[in-house]
Formats: C-alpha cells, structure tokens, sequence
C-alpha cells in the first residue's frame, strides 16, 4: 500500500533566537511541510517569546523535546503555552508515520542516565511499531557515529543501544553544533543531526 509522504522540517539548538525561528517558519510554509519538529535546546535559557508564535501562525503543527540547555519544565511549559505536543516520553501519528522521542541529553539540566534514555525511546517505540515508519526524536545523537570524530565523548550509548536493537528508521538530534547537516547510518536506521538551519525530510 503507497502512502502520500509525510514531509518534515526539522530544527534544533535555536537557542532563543527569535529572527532565526521565523526564517525558519518562512520555510515551513515555503516548502509547504506538514510538520515542524524541534529537538531541543529551543530555548536560552528561559526565552519563550517567539519561539514557537511563528510556527502557529504560520498554522503549522509543532512536536517538541527539550534539550540539555532548556530542561524538561521548560519543554512542558512550552508544549503547554503554545498548545504544541512535546514528544520527550510521548507518541504521535501522523499518516502512516509515528513519532516518539526522548528531550535532554547525559549531560546538563536534568541530565538523564543512559539506562533511563534508552528506556523511554524502548517504551515509545513500542506505541508506533507497527506503523510502516517510526521516526525517535532526540535531542543528544548516539554514540559511535560520524559526530563522535567531531566532538568525541557526547554521544549517548543507551541511545545507540535502542536503535541497534530496535531500528527505527530515522533519528533526529541536534546537541553539537558544529555537526549540524551530518547524516550517519546505524543499520538500516538514518541519523541526521538536523542543526538550527533546518532539514527537510520527506519519509
């Protein structure tokens, strides 16, 4: 069965700045996507206004985690303000797509242990697996890919544990900057750090 595809952009490490997120709803609505996700580290630190505003008023739909800068109040109050879904532990389904994710990171604001991270991509995962496509939403990458040459030591291994054995097939992050626009694959899983520029992803 031939599905019409879901078209994604995707952005992450924003960091507050209120110009670059209505460069980037300009190219929400340019590329017409159906769907903007942000992988975290949105905010600076605090900083809500306008941050998420010119994605709704472009009438995009937002999915969110925070990072390791926004903390995970900071991603709830967001997904609460703005009335957008915050993925960090959740699902959402779209078409023939489902999502789920995992905000912050090993490191930082409320740091997660990495038995605690790859348990909640596992228990996401299990809500979407029979969906044709699952796309985890993270905000730190896996450990052991290409990133790991450009800033070693930041990746997660109990990331890279879920996808080893689970295979999703697509991983959004963000965390170092200067990996942004990098693409690994883990398996058959694609990893894209998607950076604060944005990607657009058609699956």
């Amino acid at each position: 069965m031939s599905h019409k595809k879901l078209k994604i952009l995707a952005a992450s490490d924003i960091h507050g700045d209120s110009s670059q997120v209505r460069k980037l709803a300009e190219k929400a609505e340019k590329e017409n996507v159906d769907l903007v996700v942000l992988c975290g580290d949105i905010t600076s630190p605090l900083q809500t206004k306008d941050i998420i505003k010119p994605f709704k008023d472009k009438n995009k739909k937002v999915l969110l985690v925070h990072g390791n800068h926004d903390g995970i109040l900071v991603g709830e109050l967001l997904s609460e303000l703005y009335k957008v879904k915050n993925l960090h532990s959740n699902t959402a389904k779209y078409q023939h797509v489902g999502l789920f994710g995992c905000g912050g990171a090993n490191v930082g604001l409320d740091a997660l242990s990495e038995e605690e991270i790859f348990e909640t991509m596992k228990k996401g995962f299990y809500y979407v697996k029979d969906l044709p496509k699952k796309i985890a939403v993270t905000h730190v990458h896996p450990d052991g890919t290409v990133v790991e040459k450009i800033s070693p030591g930041f990746g997660s291994t109990g990331l890279r544990e879920f996808i080893d054995r689970y295979q999703p097939d697509l991983v959004l992050c963000g965390h170092v900057h200067e990996a942004a626009g990098v693409e690994d694959l883990i398996g058959k899983t694609k990893i894209i750090n998607v950076g604060r520029n944005g990607k657009v992803i058609e699956i």
